[in-house]
């Protein structure tokens, strides 16, 4: 295979593999070029010529009843050697490691005197931490089948392609899925950690969110909403309410509605995406204000990952949240937070950690 990706939706226990027996897979530098193809889909955070959008054929699919099902040694061969093949790897030098906690210090600074001045009602702060392979060797199916095991209420998928590298991403949002009759999207933003007694129970009503949280998922569902008002006159919005991704817990709004034309899903996702979940508001700015200052580049983290139109299938994107690459001595870890005027260095910090969790659950 020149590319794969194994992944399973959230609530299921069925397993999906697709693959790319020859060649090269296809590139699309804009995300309306997504209006009529077909197949896996990785995309970055921004599409450039050097992180394009990746589009993995399907050459195999193959569906198994659950993780223990899958074939394993065929993929553990091909997952490992992948690694190494990557044409863009993403090695952070080892020096950054000791810097890590200063350079968010820097950042966050910068981030939130940009919103404090009025610039921006919203920017989104992301970090990459380096974690060693203390075993090289060891399988990326292992870890994509202790992310199955873990996170039964995420999307979980394990992705290679020559270009964007080897990823594992167990992400709680949603992006884009539907069937071409109707489609759906969520507003997904404020972040609380579960204490060690709430991890226990699935009775989430009480929980009290700050105003910040509460100004932070209001919005990303204005701005989505918005959006989908350029393609549809038949909304539905549920939310918010509060849900559960591992040891975190998030405010929710659910986007039911039609299309006027099903032929422009490539359209609407260049519309959405980056979400203010991601990016920030004003969205164009924001990402400008993202590229130029943040001190690590996002690569294909808080982009999105998922079939589109894959064999007849409905289509499921989620954004990459909750990430990490897998190169061949370094785990690079992914995590952001929404910087609002109200935000501090040290809460913003403490929410990438906890969200950084998730990944680390499966490595340490």
């Amino acid at each position: 295979m020149k590319a794969f990706a194994l992944y399973r939706l959230p609530r299921q226990k069925q397993v999906v593999f697709v693959g790319q027996r020859e060649g090269r897979p296809s590139v699309v530098t804009s995300l309306a070029e997504l209006n009529s193809p077909s197949g896996f889909v990785v995309a970055p955070f921004n599409v450039t010529p050097d992180q394009p959008v990746v589009l993995i054929r399907p050459d195999v699919i193959q569906t198994f009843d659950e993780v223990s099902s899958i074939e394993k040694t065929l993929l553990e061969l091909e997952s490992v050697s992948f690694i190494h093949q990557t044409e863009h790897s993403n090695f952070l030098d080892v020096t950054h490691v000791s810097s890590e906690r200063q350079t968010y210090s820097d950042d966050f600074a910068r981030f939130h005197a940009a919103v404090s001045e009025g610039e921006y009602r919203k920017l989104v702060l992301a970090r990459c931490c380096l974690k060693k392979r203390v075993n090289p060797l060891s399988s990326p199916l292992e870890l994509f089948e202790k992310a199955c095991s873990l996170y039964p209420r995420l999307f979980v998928v394990l992705v290679y392609t020559p270009i964007s590298g080897l990823w594992l991403v167990a992400s709680p949002e949603i992006l884009l899925e539907g069937d071409d009759v109707q489609w759906r999207t969520i507003a997904l933003a404020g972040t609380m950690k579960l204490s060690p007694e709430e991890m226990l129970t699935d009775d989430l009503g009480q929980m009290s969110w700050s105003v910040k949280n509460i100004e932070e998922q209001h919005y990303v569902a204005t701005y989505i909403m918005d959006c989908l008002r350029q393609f549809s006159d038949d909304i539905h919005e549920e939310g918010p309410r509060t849900v559960r991704a591992a040891n975190l817990v998030h405010l929710r709004s659910d986007f039911l509605f039609t299309l006027y034309n099903n032929a422009r899903v490539g359209d609407l996702l260049h519309a959405l995406h980056p979400t203010p979940a991601v990016c920030g508001l004003p969205k164009e700015a924001a990402r400008r204000f993202i590229l130029e200052n943040e001190y690590t580049s996002r690569h294909y983290y808080s982009g999105f990952v998922g079939p589109l139109k894959l064999g007849g299938l409905a289509t499921h994107l989620y954004v990459s949240l909750r990430c990490m690459q897998i190169c061949p001595d370094y785990y690079d870890l992914y995590a952001g937070g929404g910087i609002l005027k109200e935000s501090t260095e040290e809460q913003e910090w403490l929410e990438t950690e906890a969200k950084m969790e998730t990944m680390l659950q499966l490595i340490d």
